[in-house]
C-alpha cells in the first residue's frame, strides 16, 4: 500500500471517528446530559480537524457550558472562534449574549452596540444578525439594527416592512403604522396594509392611533388620495359609513370618478341597513352628477333608502307609503321605461301588495316589469317570486307553487332558485304539511348563502320540535295557521289566535315561539308596553329555551333605542353577556353596551 493511499484512509477514519463523537455529544445534549456532552465537546473542539468540527457543535457546546454555568470555558471558547472565523457576527453575538446570561449587562449592551455599528454596512451581515436577534427575542436590537442600516444607506424607507414587524412585536404600534403605511404608498400595494391593520389593529386605542396617523397624513398630503382611500376603508370596517363617505366623496372630486366611489360604498351601506347614510350619498350623486351614468339608479336607491326606513318605522304610515308610490311614479315619468329603472316597478308592486293591499294592482304592474325586462331572466323570476308572495296573500296558494316552482327550475344554479325552495317550504308549513316542508328544509341547510341556511334551520327545528311520534301536530298546525295571518298583515286576528293558543299550550314546547310572535306583532303595531310584557314573560318563565337570548337582546334594544332609557338598556345588555356569554347577540350586546357606558367618546 502506498503513502497516499495510506494518508487518504486515515483521513477518512478522522473523519469517520469526528463524526461519530459529534453525534454522541448531541445524544447526550438532547437528554439533558450536559456534563457528558460537554466532556465530548471540549474533545472535539481540541481535535485535529478542531476549526471544521468547532462549527458543528458550536451552538449546542455554548448552551451547554451555559446550562453548567462555566462561564471561563464558554469564553475561552467563543473568542477562540471569533479569532478562526473573524466575518462571522453570529458568534460575535453569541459572545455578547453569553456576558448577559452572566449577568454582565453593560458589558454585553456595549458588545451588541459595537456589533450593531459595525454590521449595519454590511446588507448581508444586517438581515444574518437580524435573524440572530428574532431568535434570542431581542427585538429592540432588531430595530436598532434596521434603522442603523437604513441611516447609513440613506434610503428612507429601507427595511419598512422588516421594521414594521419589529415594532409591532416590541409594543409600538404606531411606528409600525407608519412604516407599513409608507411601504403600501411606495409600492402601490394597498391591499398588503388593510390585510395587515385586519390582522394588527383590534383594539380601540389602537384604531384611535390609526385614525390620528391618517389624519395627520391626510393634513401633511392633501393632494394624496392614498390616505383617505386607506381611512374609508377604515371605516367601512368599523360601520362608520357616514365618515367613509367625507373621504370617499374627497377622493371622488379630487380625480374625477363621477360618483362612481361614492355609489359602490352607498351600495355597502345599504345592504348593512345603515338607510340614512346611503340616502346621504345617492343624494350626493344627483346633486353632483344629474346627466351622469349613475342618477337613474342613486335615484331609484335612494326612494328606496326612504322606503326602508318607513318600512322599520313602527307602526307603519300608510300616507308615507304612498307617497313612496308617488316618488316611483314620478321618477319613471321624468326618466322613462327602462332596464334602469324596472326595479322601481317591482318595488311599486310590493308597497302596494304588502301595505295597500292592491293585490291585482300589484300583479298588473309585476306583469308590465315582466315584459318591460327583455332577456334578463333574473329580473323576470324575481317578478315571479314576488307574484307567488302576493297569491298567498290572496289565499291562492296553488298559484304560488306554480311560481316557485317555475323559478326553482330556471334558476336551479342560483340563490332565487334556493330562495324558491324556501318560499316553497314554507308554503307547506303554512298549510300544515310538515314532512313535506321538512324535506325541503332539510336540503336548505346547506344552501349557498347563510341567510337562506339559517332560515332553513331555524323552521326545520321548529317543526321537527314540534312534530313527530311523541308530539301531538295540532298545536303546531294551530301555531302555522296563525304565522300566514301574521305574513298576510292580519295582526288583530293572529294576537286574538294567538292569545288563545297560550292559554292552551302554557306548558308546550311553543309557549316561548307563540310568545316571540306576539311581541314581533306588538313591535310592529306600535304597541311596545304589550311587547315588552311579551319579552318578560319568556325571560322570566321559558329562561332556559331557545329564545331567552333573542327575547333579553331585544328588550335591551327596546329600553335602549324606543324607550330611551340608556340605564336600564345597559343593564340588560350586560345581563345578556353575563346570562348568555355564547349568543349571537354578544358581541353586538358588548360593544352597545361600551359606547353607552362612553367608553368611545372623545
Amino acid at each position: 500500500m502506498n503513502t497516499l493511499k495510506c494518508l487518504l484512509i486515515i483521513i477518512l477514519f478522522s473523519f469517520g471517528a469526528a463524526a461519530q463523537e459529534i453525534d454522541l455529544a448531541n445524544e447526550y445534549f438532547k437528554k439533558g446530559e450536559f456534563e457528558k456532552a460537554v466532556e465530548y465537546y471540549k474533545k472535539i473542539s481540541k481535535s485535529a480537524k478542531e476549526k471544521e468540527s468547532s462549527r458543528l457543535i458550536h451552538d449546542n457546546y455554548i448552551v451547554a457550558l451555559t446550562k453548567l454555568k462555566d462561564f471561563e470555558e464558554a469564553e475561552k471558547f467563543l473568542k477562540k472562534q471569533i479569532k478562526a472565523y473573524p466575518n462571522s457576527v453570529n458568534y460575535k453575538a453569541d459572545y455578547a449574549y453569553l456576558l448577559e446570561n452572566f449577568n454582565k449587562k453593560e458589558e454585553a449592551e456595549k458588545e451588541f452596540k459595537t456589533i450593531i455599528e459595525e454590521a449595519s454596512k454590511t446588507d448581508a451581515y444586517v438581515y444574518e444578525l437580524q435573524n440572530y436577534f428574532y431568535k434570542i427575542k431581542k427585538y429592540e436590537y432588531v430595530v436598532d439594527i434596521l434603522l442603523k442600516n437604513r441611516e447609513k444607506s440613506k434610503q428612507v424607507s429601507k427595511n419598512d416592512i422588516q421594521l414594521a414587524r419589529a415594532y409591532m412585536l416590541v409594543g409600538q404600534k404606531e411606528l409600525m403604522l407608519e412604516e407599513v403605511i409608507s411601504y403600501g404608498l411606495n409600492n402601490k400595494n394597498i391591499a398588503y396594509v388593510q390585510a395587515t391593520i385586519q390582522d394588527n389593529i383590534k383594539e380601540d386605542d389602537e384604531k384611535e392611533i390609526l385614525q390620528k396617523l391618517l389624519y395627520s397624513k391626510i393634513q401633511s398630503f392633501p393632494n394624496e388620495t392614498y390616505y383617505s382611500e386607506l381611512l374609508g376603508w377604515f371605516f367601512v370596517q368599523q360601520k362608520e359609513y357616514n365618515k367613509a363617505f367625507i373621504q370617499i366623496k374627497s377622493i371622488d372630486k379630487k380625480i374625477i370618478l363621477d360618483g362612481s366611489k361614492v355609489f359602490e360604498l352607498a351600495g355597502l351601506a345599504f345592504q348593512n341597513k345603515e338607510f340614512k347614510a346611503a340616502s346621504k350619498m345617492y343624494q350626493y350623486i344627483m346633486e353632483e352628477y344629474p346627466k351622469g351614468d349613475f342618477y337613474p339608479y342613486a335615484r331609484r336607491w335612494n326612494i328606496q333608502c326612504k322606503e326602508e326606513l318607513i318600512k322599520t318605522s313602527y307602526p307603519i304610515n300608510i300616507d308615507n307609503i304612498k307617497e313612496l308610490i308617488s316618488d316611483y311614479e314620478l321618477m319613471l315619468t321624468d326618466l322613462g321605461n327602462s332596464p334602469k329603472t324596472i326595479e322601481a316597478l317591482r318595488n311599486m308592486a310590493l308597497l302596494n301588495a304588502f301595505y295597500l293591499d292592491n293585490h291585482q294592482k300589484a300583479i298588473d304592474i309585476l306583469t308590465q316589469a315582466i315584459s318591460l325586462s327583455g332577456s334578463n331572466q333574473k329580473f323576470k323570476d324575481q317578478c315571479k317570486l314576488d307574484m307567488g308572495d302576493i297569491y298567498i296573500l290572496k289565499n291562492e296558494s296553488w298559484e304560488s307553487t306554480l311560481l316557485y316552482m317555475q323559478v326553482e327550475k330556471t334558476q336551479k344554479e342560483d340563490i332565487l332558485g334556493e330562495q324558491a325552495k324556501l318560499k316553497n317550504a314554507k308554503l307547506y308549513y303554512y298549510k300544515g304539511e310538515f314532512e313535506l316542508a321538512k324535506e325541503i328544509l332539510d336540503i336548505l341547510k346547506k344552501a349557498t348563502t347563510r341567510e337562506i341556511a339559517n332560515d332553513a334551520m331555524d323552521l326545520s327545528l321548529l317543526i321537527q320540535d314540534n312534530t313527530g311520534l311523541d308530539s301531538s301536530e295540532t298545536a303546531m298546525m294551530e301555531y302555522a295557521a296563525i304565522d300566514l295571518l301574521v305574513y298576510q298583515n292580519k295582526n288583530d286576528q293572529a294576537l286574538k289566535s294567538l292569545d288563545n293558543m297560550l292559554a292552551k299550550y302554557k306548558t308546550h314546547n311553543l309557549a316561548d315561539e307563540i310568545l316571540w310572535l306576539k311581541s314581533s306583532i306588538y313591535q310592529k303595531i306600535d304597541k311596545i308596553d304589550d311587547a315588552i310584557a311579551s319579552l318578560k314573560q319568556i325571560i322570566e318563565n321559558y329562561k332556559s329555551e331557545i329564545l331567552a337570548d333573542d327575547a333579553l337582546f331585544t328588550l335591551a334594544k327596546i329600553y335602549d333605542k324606543t324607550k330611551e332609557d340608556k340605564k336600564l338598556a345597559m343593564d340588560l345588555y350586560k345581563k345578556t353577556l353575563q346570562d348568555f356569554p355564547g349568543s349571537i347577540y354578544a358581541a353586538e350586546a358588548r360593544k352597545r353596551y361600551r359606547e353607552l357606558r362612553g367608553d368611545f367618546m372623545n
